[in-house]
C-alpha cells in the first residue's frame, strides 16, 4: 500500500475567510503586498488502499460535502506562488491523529496513519524572497514545521510536494560530553557560560570548580566511574536550578539600600523574605482563627479556602522572552504552560479559569525596528492568539484582563498569564491541598513527548534579550495534549493514585524530579525510558527540556499497575523513568551510563546569595503650570481621551476568548444593556449548584514608576481592590499574587543605573509590604522576572519597572453583584472618594504631551474604610451601579457607565470633593486613588448617605433617559457628549 494524498479545498462559491485573514496579516505585518490568499488542506494518508480512498472521498470522511471539493490530484492552480506546511517528523499532530482515529473506526483498518499539511496559494507580484518571508515569518513555525515553495511556473512543470511518511524512533543520542572547568581562567569561565546560556556569573562559576574539586566529591565519582569534572548534563542541571528564573537571585539577595532623601541606610536580608513573605507572615498572624490561607509560597500556586467543601487557589506567570522572538508560540505556552501549576499544587486542582494581562508598544508604532525585534502588532496579535488558543482549545474560559500599551515595551512585551483552580478540600481523608512524594514511589512522566523546544528556556529567560537569543528556548503548548493529561490526572487524584504531582516547566525534568526528589532526599532517573519527539537528543537536552504539557508524578509501587492502565484507557502517554530515594544524591543515568550524580544540598542550596547595592534618590519633574493645560474644546478632548490606547475598548481583543464554557461566569469582561461597557472585575461560580462567587481582578501601574515605584506599587495594590470591590467582593476576604517585571537591577557597565534601579525594586517592595498590610490582604503566590531589557542595533531598550497585582476574593451570594454600566433614568450619581491635583503619570498629560506633576497617593486607612461600607452598601441592595475611577479618571469613568448603560447623565463639576481649588480638567482628569462613582434609586439615598457619614462621599447629579453627558460647574453648562459619538470614540481605536 503507497501514501495516498488527498486534497480538501472549498467550493468556488464559498468565501475562503481564513485566507482573506492572511492576506490582511501579510500586508499588515509584513508589509507585502499581496492580492489574495486561498487555502487547501492537505491529507497523506498511509496503509489504506483504493477502495478505502473511494470510500474516504465518497462519504466524505474528510470534507464537508456542502463546503468541500476532494480530490486524489492536486486542486491547487490560479496562483503566483504555493506553499505547504506541514509538521516536523515527531511532532505531535492533533488534526492527523483525530483523522487517523475516524478512519480506522469506518474503515476498520487499524494500520492506517494520517498526516495533515496546507498549502497556501498566494497571488501576487512576489519575490521568492518575499515569499520565504511570508513562509517564515508568518505561516511556518519552523521550531516545529516545515515548509516547502514553488512558483506558478515550477508546480506547472512538477504539480505536488514530496509525499514523505514522517519515521521516528525515538532514539537518543547518548553522548555525555565531559567539561574540563579546572584550567579555565576568569575570563574562559565566563565565556563557557556564555556560549552555553548558562547565565551564571564568575562567583557561581568558581562555586561549581570548587564543587567538583572536593576530595570526597572526586572519590564518590570514581567509585561510580565519572571523571573529576562535571558532565555536560550536570553543568546544564546546576545552571536551570540556580537561574535568576527558577532561584530569584535578586529578590534573595543582601542589600545595602542607600536612600539620599533621607541620608539612611539600611541592610536588607532577601526582599522576598523581608516584604512579601514576611507581611503575609504578620497579615495571617492578625487574623488568627479567621486566616483563610492554606498554602502559601510553597507550591506551584497558592490556595486559600473557599468553602467546607473546595479550596482555591491562583498561579500568575510571564512569558516576556519567548513571546518576544515567538508571540504565537510563546503566549501559548505561557497559557498552557500555567494552567500547569494548579494542576500539580496540592494533589492537583481542577481549572476553572484564565486571567491575562498584555503590555505592547503601540500596535501603530512608525519607526525603525532594532534587529530581532518584531513589530508590536504582529507581536500583539501573535500573542492574542496564542492565548486564545490555548485557552478556548483547552476547555477554560478567560474571564479577566487587560491591556497596556507604553513604547518601552517595544523592546520586550510583557505576557501575564494566570489560571485560578479549585482542589476538594479533603481527598481519601487527606488535605487536597497537601502532597509528599514518599522514598520508593516509582516517578512517573505523563504527557507530552521530550523535544528540542524549550531548552534554555530558564536561563534564556534570565538574560537581557538581544540578538543572539536562541530560538530553541521558545517552547511549543499543544493544548490538545495537555487537556488528554489533565483529565486523566483527575481521575487518578481521585482514586488516590498518587503521592506528589508538579508541572515540567522551567528546567524540565531537571527541575520537577529534583524538587519533588527533596521530600525523599534523593532520585534515580532513567533518561533511556523518555519518549521523544525525534531521534537524535542529548541525555542532557532530555534532562532539561522545557518541551510542554508534562507532568511528573510520585505514584507508590502498589498503586503503579492501576495508573498505567487508566493512562492507557484515556491514551495518555505514561513513562516509568526511575525512583525516589534518601541516598541524598540527585543520580540521572541513560541506560546503565551514569551523566549526573550531584549532592542535593548543593544542587538546591549550593548558588551564593547576591551582595548588592541600591541607591535611592527620587527623580525631578517640573511642577505643571495650569494655564497650559487648558482644553480649547471639550467634547471633542473626552472624545479623545475615550480613544487613547490605555483607555479604549478591548472588544476586539475580548470576542476573541471563551468566558461562558464550563457555566460559571457571573459578571462578564463586558457588561452592560448589550455587553459592550467596561467590566471591573470577573466573578464565577466555583460550584455551580451553590450561590457564592469567586471574585478575580487586577491592578497595574507602570506609568508612574519613573516617578516612583512605591506609589506604582501602592495604586496596583489600591485598583485591584476596588476593582474587586466595585463588582461586591469581600475586603475582609481577599488574596494577592504579585508579580514583578524588571529591567536588569544589577549595576554593571552594561546597566550603569543599576543602582537606582534596584531602589525602585526596594521601595515597590516596601510598598507592597506596607499596603497590603494596612487593607490586610496577605500574598499567596508571586513571581519575578528580572532581565527586561533589549540590546541590540548600538540601542538599549529597557521596560518600565512595572508590578500586577492580582485579586481573589469572594461574594458570599452572586445575587449582590454589581456592574458598571447605569440601570435607569433619574437615579442618583455619587462620588467616592477625594479627588486631588494629581495628574502625574495621568493620560491627560501624556495626551497633551507633558510630564510632571504630582503621581496620586493612596491614603489606605480612609480607602479601606470606603471599602468596607461600600461592601456593605451593595450586601443591602442599595446601589444599582459601582465603576471604580483609574485611567482617564471621572471623565472617562462616568462616559464608560454611560456607554454600558446607554443612558445619558447629567453631574455638576462644582460638587465634587476635592482638598484645594482644581482647575475643571483636574476635576475631570486626575487619577487620584481608591474613588468610585455609584448609582442609587433616590429613595435609598438617605440610607447611602447615612451609611458613609463622615466619609467623602457627594451627590453629584443623576442618570437621564436623554442619550448624551451632560457636564455643569455651578448650574452653568460646560460642555455636552453625544453618546453615540462617545462610543464610537472608544470602540474605534482597535476595531481593526
Amino acid at each position: 500500500m503507497a501514501l495516498i494524498k488527498i486534497d480538501v479545498s472549498l467550493k468556488s462559491n464559498i468565501r475562503d475567510v481564513r485566507g482573506e485573514n492572511i492576506a490582511r496579516k501579510i500586508k499588515s505585518h509584513l508589509h507585502i503586498n499581496i492580492s489574495s490568499v486561498q487555502i487547501i488542506k492537505t491529507y497523506t494518508i498511509a496503509n489504506i488502499n483504493e477502495s478505502e480512498i473511494k470510500t474516504v472521498i465518497e462519504e466524505h470522511l474528510l470534507s464537508d460535502p456542502v463546503l468541500h471539493v476532494v480530490s486524489t490530484s492536486p486542486l491547487a492552480k490560479d496562483f503566483d506562488w504555493i506553499i505547504e506546511v506541514g509538521f516536523r517528523p515527531g511532532v505531535t499532530d492533533n488534526e492527523g491523529r483525530t483523522a487517523s482515529e475516524t478512519l480506522k473506526k469506518v474503515l476498520k483498518n487499524s494500520n492506517i496513519k494520517v498526516y495533515t499539511a496546507e498549502q497556501f496559494l498566494l497571488k501576487g507580484d512576489l519575490t521568492q524572497k518575499q515569499v520565504e518571508q511570508i513562509a517564515k515569518g508568518l505561516l511556518a513555525n519552523e521550531l516545529i514545521e516545515r515548509f516547502y515553495i514553488k512558483s506558478k511556473e515550477q508546480w506547472e512543470k512538477e504539480p505536488g510536494f514530496p509525499v514523505i511518511e514522517p519515521k521516528v524512533t525515538g532514539k537518543a543520542n547518548s553522548e555525555v560530553e565531559i567539561i574540563d572547568l579546572q584550567t579555565l581562567n576568569d575570563s574562559e569561565l565566563l565565556e563557557l557560560s556564555k556560549k552555553r546560556v548558562l547565565a551564571l556569573s564568575l562567583e557561581e562559576m568558581k562555586i561549581i570548580r570548587s564543587y567538583y574539586q572536593q576530595q570526597n566529591i572526586q572519590q564518590e565519582r570514581k567509585a561510580i566511574g565519572l571523571p573529576a569534572n562535571p558532565t555536560d548534563a550536570e553543568l546544564e542541571c546546576l545552571a536551570q536550578t540556580w537561574s535568576e528564573h527558577c532561584k530569584h537571585k535578586i529578590f534573595n539577595a543582601l542589600i545595602k539600600y542607600e536612600n539620599k532623601e533621607n541620608n539612611k541606610t539600611e541592610i536588607i536580608n532577601s526582599l522576598f523574605n523581608t516584604y512579601i513573605a514576611g507581611s503575609t507572615k504578620q497579615i495571617r498572624r492578625i487574623k488568627g482563627k479567621k486566616d483563610y490561607c492554606l498554602s502559601v509560597f510553597k507550591d506551584n500556586a497558592g490556595v486559600i479556602k473557599f468553602d467546607e467543601d473546595i479550596d482555591v487557589c491562583i498561579k500568575v506567570e510571564t512569558h516576556n522572552s519567548p513571546s518576544a522572538l515567538d508571540p504565537y508560540g510563546g503566549a501559548l505556552t505561557g497559557i498552557v504552560g500555567v494552567n500547569r501549576d494548579p494542576m500539580g499544587t496540592g494533589l492537583g486542582a481542577n481549572l476553572i479559569c484564565n486571567t491575562d494581562v498584555f503590555c505592547f508598544a503601540s500596535p501603530f508604532y512608525k519607526g525603525k525596528l532594532p534587529p530581532r525585534l518584531l513589530h508590536p502588532r504582529r507581536v500583539f496579535e501573535g500573542v492574542r492568539e496564542g492565548v486564545e488558543h490555548g485557552g478556548n482549545k483547552s476547555g477554560i474560559p478567560t474571564v479577566n484582563g487587560g491591556i497596556i500599551f507604553e513604547e518601552r515595551y517595544l523592546g520586550k512585551p510583557l505576557v501575564f498569564c494566570g489560571t485560578v483552580g479549585t482542589i476538594p478540600h479533603k481527598i481519601k481523608g487527606k488535605p487536597g491541598y497537601e502532597k509528599k512524594a514518599q522514598v520508593g514511589d516509582y516517578i512517573i512522566m505523563t504527557g507530552g513527548r521530550i523535544g528540542k523546544d524549550g531548552i534554555h528556556g530558564a536561563t534564556f529567560s534570565s538574560e537581557e534579550l538581544h540578538e543572539g537569543s536562541p530560538a530553541t528556548a521558545v517552547q511549543i503548548g499543544d493544548p490538545i495534549t495537555q487537556r488528554k493529561m489533565y483529565d486523566f490526572i483527575m481521575r487518578a487524584r481521585d482514586m488516590g493514585l498518587y503521592n506528589a504531582i508538579t508541572d515540567n516547566g522551567a528546567g524540565g525534568l531537571s527541575s520537577s524530579v529534583g524538587e519533588m526528589a527533596e521530600d525523599t532526599g534523593g532520585c534515580d532517573l532513567d533518561l533511556s525510558k523518555a519518549p521523544l519527539k525525534y531521534d537524535g537528543l542529548k541525555p542532557w537536552e532530555i534532562l532539561l527540556s522545557e518541551a510542554q504539557e508534562r507532568m511528573t508524578l510520585a505514584v507508590p509501587p502498589q498503586n503503579l499497575d492501576k495508573f498505567l492502565e487508566l493512562a492507557k484507557e484515556m491514551d495518555v502517554e505514561a513513562s516509568v523513568l526511575g525512583k525516589f530515594t534518601n541516598s541524598g544524591k540527585f543520580l540521572v543515568r541513560y541506560g546503565e551510563k551514569i551523566v549526573a550524580y550531584l549532592d542535593m544540598d548543593f544542587l538546591h542550596h549550593g548558588v551564593p546569595q547576591m551582595r548588592l547595592t541600591a541607591i535611592w534618590q527620587k527623580p525631578q519633574f517640573p511642577q505643571i503650570d495650569t494655564n497650559k493645560t487648558k482644553i480649547g474644546n471639550h467634547t471633542e478632548f473626552l472624545k479623545k481621551m475615550l480613544s487613547r490606547l490605555n483607555i479604549c475598548s478591548r472588544e476586539y481583543v475580548i470576542r476573541q476568548y471563551d468566558h461562558e464554557v464550563q457555566g460559571g461566569s457571573v459578571v462578564k469582561p463586558l457588561v452592560g444593556l448589550v455587553s459592550d461597557g467596561p467590566g471591573d472585575a470577573a466573578v464565577i461560580r466555583p460550584v455551580l449548584d451553590k450561590e457564592k462567587g469567586l471574585v478575580i481582578g487586577n491592578g497595574i501601574c507602570p506609568k508612574f514608576s519613573d516617578f516612583d515605584t512605591y506609589w506604582m506599587m501602592a495604586n496596583a495594590i489600591d485598583e485591584a481592590i476596588r476593582n474587586c470591590v466595585a463588582v461586591g467582593a469581600n475586603p475582609d476576604y481577599m488574596a494577592g499574587v504579585d508579580n514583578f517585571c524588571w529591567c536588569d537591577p544589577v549595576q554593571s557597565e552594561k546597566t550603569p543605573d543599576g543602582y537606582y534601579k534596584l531602589a525602585q525594586l526596594v521601595r515597590a517592595n516596601k510598598a507592597l509590604a506596607h499596603f497590603c498590610q494596612a487593607f490586610q490582604i496577605p500574598c499567596i503566590s508571586g513571581k519575578d522576572s528580572m532581565k527586561n531589557d533589549y540590546t541590540g542595533g548600538g540601542k538599549k531598550i529597557s521596560i518600565p519597572p512595572t508590578v500586577l497585582f492580582s485579586l481573589i476574593s469572594v461574594i458570599d451570594d452572586i445575587n449582590w453583584c454589581q456592574t458598571s454600566d447605569l440601570k435607569l433614568p433619574e437615579e442618583h450619581i455619587y462620588i467616592l472618594g477625594i479627588t486631588r491635583k494629581e495628574l502625574g503619570g495621568s493620560e491627560f498629560l501624556d495626551e497633551i504631551g507633558l510630564k510632571g506633576g504630582e503621581v496620586p497617593l493612596v491614603d489606605a486607612l480612609s480607602a479601606r474604610k470606603r471599602y468596607l461600607t461600600l461592601h456593605q452598601a451593595i450586601k443591602k441592595g442599595l446601589v444599582t451601579a459601582c465603576h471604580d475611577l483609574s485611567d482617564g479618571g471621572l471623565g472617562v469613568a462616568l462616559a464608560e457607565m454611560a456607554i454600558g448603560g446607554k443612558l445619558g447623565a447629567s453631574i455638576d463639576l462644582s460638587l465634587i470633593p476635592t482638598c484645594e481649588d482644581l482647575t475643571l480638567e483636574e476635576i475631570l482628569y486626575s487619577e487620584s486613588a481608591s474613588r468610585f462613582l455609584i448609582t442609587v434609586k433616590p429613595e435609598h439615598s438617605q440610607q447611602i448617605e447615612s451609611l458613609f457619614w463622615g466619609q467623602r462621599i457627594a451627590l453629584i447629579g443623576k442618570t437621564t433617559a436623554i442619550p448624551e453627558l451632560q457636564f455643569q460647574y455651578k448650574g452653568d453648562e460646560i460642555f455636552k457628549l453625544n453618546l453615540d459619538e462617545a462610543a464610537y470614540a472608544w470602540k474605534k481605536t482597535l476595531d481593526w
